[in-house]
């Protein structure tokens, strides 16, 4: 005689799917107490963008000195006015804590010491990118148009050029405009400010 199987429900055949697995982001919070445990080495170079632990490029000599000649050039024309913050933390949600190059702050008479500078803090953000090229252009610079960051300039090493974006817009930049060697750039905070391109960018490599 047949033996008759008897038909699974669907709840049943639903309840043997598995999930698609998600990787598991962290917030602020969170990643600082993985740095106080030790998971996160205190000189690693690490930042969290949209909850997830990306680790940035090391700093090679011509990213180096492209943050120092941006540093040494502004430092002095804004001294009073801004406060210069190099290679630290800018707090643009609960889960995005990104590290640019440079940036130029409002005045605090603290200067910042009792919370994390956020999105309506920055006049000007500086990313140094000569390897990050790409990460730079394709990652962060949406997020800090998302984020409401007035103005960004990319220092393109390869290229050696300045890429300036402003007037975010529902989450794009509306203006955008490369400067090169010969020409001169102000920030939007400061057109008092004149910097010369090939002072940012340097001498061009020797072939």
């Amino acid at each position: 005689m047949a033996t008759l199987v008897k038909p699974r429900v669907q709840s049943e055949v639903q309840s043997q799917v598995q999930p698609e697995p998600t990787p598991r982001r962290f917030n602020v919070d969170e990643y600082y107490a993985m740095a106080e445990a030790g998971i996160l080495a205190r000189d690693e170079r690490v930042e969290l963008i949209d909850g997830e632990i990306i680790t940035m490029s090391p700093i090679g000599n011509p990213h180096g000195a492209g943050v120092d000649r941006a540093t040494d050039l502004i430092v002095p024309l804004v001294t009073g006015r801004a406060i210069v913050r190099v290679q630290a933390h800018v707090r643009l949600a609960d889960d995005c804590q990104p590290e640019p190059d440079l940036m130029l702050l409002a005045r605090r008479d603290d200067f910042y010491s009792t919370e994390a500078p956020g999105p309506a803090d920055v006049l000007l953000l500086i990313e140094v990118a000569d390897s990050s090229l790409s990460y730079d252009r394709n990652r962060k610079l949406p997020l800090y148009a998302l984020y409401a960051i007035p103005e960004v300039w990319i220092e393109n090493i390869p290229d050696r050029a300045i890429e300036a974006y402003s007037n975010p817009v529902n989450g794009e930049y509306t203006e955008s405009r490369t400067y090169r060697p010969g020409e001169t750039i102000s920030p939007t905070a400061f057109p008092d400010v004149v910097l010369p391109v090939s002072q940012l960018i340097g001498a061009a490599p020797v072939e």
